[in-house]
């Protein structure tokens, strides 16, 4: 299926990470101009976007400054984003009761995800063609849907994203952006990172007892999605929406 995504400029927020990076290939398989950030991958993003014939950028999307000096560099060198996948952020392996993370833990969690989604998005809408048609997907989870019980933390600003932030977002827009803006939520994603730090089998299961669909999803699951959304030609009429990609997932198993 055609996305008329040939040509457009699409810049990929953590887009050398194991979601990033199929994010990326998917669109450039679609024959779109791509743009991979990267804040601690410089190798990764370097070498993937040589693979791609895509371009590399490097910044801190905690800090403000950092984001507006990214987006100058990318209108410069390329030209105005047409697609803005919102993708970066920071999941703290260790589990912990809510009652347990202290002040460090949950302020950086807040900075490395709400914060750093946000301040891609404010850029992109104040440089944004205000005409042109243009897209933003934002990337949550299932954390922030169904919660996640050690890692509190991260399902309320994933939860944020997908819920305060996307739908204020999609109502402010009207009448002065041409813009569409939809969030994605992946679930339990055999990257592999996650494959190498050891989903066994019993651990599969537990995740996919609530799930229609006994399988956990790819990357390349979690980068279709995101292209349908952010193709104006097939979700011309979608804004707003979250697509959770979980096979299905209807809650989470409590001990």
């Amino acid at each position: 299926m055609d996305l008329d995504l040939v040509g457009k400029i699409v810049l990929v927020t953590g887009g050398a990470g194991g979601i990033g990076q199929s994010i990326s290939r998917t669109f450039v398989a679609e024959g779109a101009n791509v743009i991979i950030h990267y804040h601690s991958s410089e190798e990764t993003a370097t070498n993937l976007a040589s693979e791609l014939n895509a371009h590399s950028f490097y910044a801190d999307l905690r800090k403000p400054i950092d984001v507006e000096e990214l987006f100058n560099e990318i209108n410069e060198k390329i030209g105005p984003i047409d697609i803005c996948v919102a993708n970066a952020g920071y999941y703290p392996e260790t589990p912990q009761k809510m009652w347990e993370i202290d002040s460090e833990r949950w302020s950086n969690t807040i900075k490395s995800n709400l914060d750093v989604t946000v301040n891609t998005v404010k850029q992109f809408l104040l440089q944004a063609n205000k005409t042109q048609p243009t897209s933003i997907v934002m990337i949550g989870s299932t954390a922030g849907v169904f919660g996640e019980a050690g890692h509190s933390d991260y399902a309320t600003v994933k939860g944020a994203i997908t819920s305060g932030l996307l739908l204020s977002l999609k109502n402010e827009i009207s009448g002065i952006y041409n813009c569409r803006i939809n969030a994605v939520a992946p679930g339990w994603t055999a990257t592999d990172k996650k494959l190498e730090s050891g989903i066994n089998d019993g651990t599969k299961k537990r995740a996919m007892t609530t799930m229609a669909l006994k399988k956990l999803a790819t990357p390349e699951d979690v980068a279709n999605a995101v292209a349908v959304l952010s193709s104006n030609k097939i979700s011309s009429h979608l804004t707003g929406e979250i697509i959770t990609v979980a096979g299905g997932m209807e809650g989470r198993i409590i001990d």
